[in-house]
């Protein structure tokens, strides 16, 4: 069991819209919804659950609204919660803004929507590319030949309609990681994670079934084959397409996959990786209120690979005025709003070393606080290059017409989002020299 009844709030609790399923509860209950969120705010006891008598409320909160499942049974959270934020990603693809206006603009599709995607409290088509071909957001006017839902609502292939044609059928495939680093004074590295994508672009005809290999290390410990150049994926993530019991027998990614663009995949990698662009700064104090600031930028990986669109945030005082750069390579500006040099440099080649000098003005600062700054950021990306060595071994693209199709594959390597107010506050009680965060993209 899902879902009795779900309801669209406003920060006041007001009921904008809502959608009882099964008949089971009173939707008068929400009324005591709230006031317990309320009461839990002054208690700072917040919940993703909240419960009166023998009603349960399951919510998230989204801009202005509160997305709010009730239950009277004992009910599977983790489909609820997966329900509402897809809920969220439905209003967003219709109305782009999902905030009290646009449910206010909207109430007629809202509505049809939320028939669609739930029935007697179980989750039904979540796919928003299904659902455009039926609801449209003038789907309150009344039209002669209205257009029939489609095959796909029904079909056990619900994220895909039939009768799609290309005059010519191509598959675009971008293996996507982020690196968060955090590196010390020293050269330490205090925290490393790789959170890798496989996103896909499909311009196929029909129903093509798609098989996808990886350079998995439980696939080669299973075959016996050599293991060094094989990488290990964690929290691995599929998109419903995929057959799971297929990947669980002999970890074969097969799957029939959606029209357009989609996320195949995404993974998690806890490997300690090498800053590969190692950041070294010295501050050189000249006088009472003059100081220069030296940044050294050197590449660490081969030469035949290149960073792109380098960004080198190198914080400083925030009263320094009267600013003069000097660079080898890039530009290097002030940004006043960030207190801190920006060093732009829009190629830098591998096994390569830059400098830039920047002389500042310090009316007021003493020599305290020129110590006590946030760490230098470093921000890039690298094309055809992955952090973690995956691979893609083959694509296979089988249809029974038996047209041919052209898989394109693309490696990147790109910056993650980690920023410092982001770093976790015990990593910089413990370690106060953190250098720089390094955020690889």
């Amino acid at each position: 069991m899902a879902a009795s009844a779900i309801f669209i709030l406003d920060l006041k609790g007001k009921v904008l819209i809502c959608r009882n399923y099964m008949g089971n509860v009173n939707i008068n209950e929400i009324d005591n919804f709230m006031p317990i969120m309320m009461k839990s705010e002054e208690d700072a006891d917040m919940s993703p659950v909240v419960i009166h008598g023998s009603t349960h409320f399951l919510w998230i909160k989204h801009s202005n609204l509160y997305l709010v499942a009730i239950t009277k049974k004992n009910t599977n959270a983790a489909l609820v919660y997966s329900f509402l934020y897809k809920l969220v990603e439905v209003f967003t693809e219709y109305f782009k803004t999902l905030e009290e206006e646009s449910i206010r603009d909207n109430f007629v599709t809202v509505y049809e929507l939320m028939d669609e995607v739930m029935d007697y409290g179980f989750p039904q088509t979540t796919d928003s590319k299904i659902l455009l071909e039926y609801i449209t957001q003038q789907g309150h006017k009344l039209e002669v030949g209205a257009p029939r839902p489609p095959a796909t609502v029904t079909n056990a292939v619900s994220w895909r309609s039939e009768g799609i044609k290309y005059r010519k059928n191509e598959v675009f495939m971008d293996v996507i990681e982020s690196v968060n680093l955090l590196v010390s004074a020293t050269g330490s590295v205090l925290r490393s994670e790789i959170l890798g994508s496989v996103k896909l672009k499909v311009v196929l005809s029909g129903m093509p079934e798609l098989r996808l290999g990886l350079n998995d290390k439980v696939l080669f410990e299973i075959t016996g084959r050599e293991k060094s150049k094989s990488v290990e994926l964690e929290d691995v993530k599929f998109h419903q397409c995929v057959r799971l019991s297929r990947f669980e027998n002999d970890r074969t990614i097969s799957f029939i996959p959606p029209d357009g663009e989609s996320e195949l995949m995404s993974y998690r990698l806890n490997t300690t990786v090498k800053p590969l662009i190692w950041i070294e700064s010295v501050i050189e104090k000249f006088s009472h209120s003059r100081v220069e600031i030296k940044v050294k930028a050197r590449s660490q990986f081969k030469s035949r690979s290149t960073a792109n669109n380098v960004s080198i945030l190198v914080p400083v005082p925030s009263d320094a005025d009267s600013p003069k750069f000097k660079t080898t390579t890039g530009q290097a500006k002030w940004v006043p709003e960030k207190s801190a040099v920006e060093w732009n440099i829009k190629s830098f080649p591998g096994g390569k070393e830059f400098m830039m000098r920047a002389h500042f003005g310090l009316p007021s600062v003493e020599s305290d606080e020129l110590q006590a700054k946030p760490p230098i950021t470093v921000k890039f990306e690298i094309p055809y290059f992955t952090v973690s060595g995956i691979q893609v071994r083959y694509l296979k693209i089988i249809e029974k017409s038996g047209y041919q199709a052209l898989p394109w594959v693309r490696y990147i390597t790109q910056s993650g989002g980690e920023t410092y107010s982001e770093i976790p506050s015990r990593l910089l009680k413990y370690h106060p020299d953190i250098k720089f965060v390094f955020t690889l993209h």
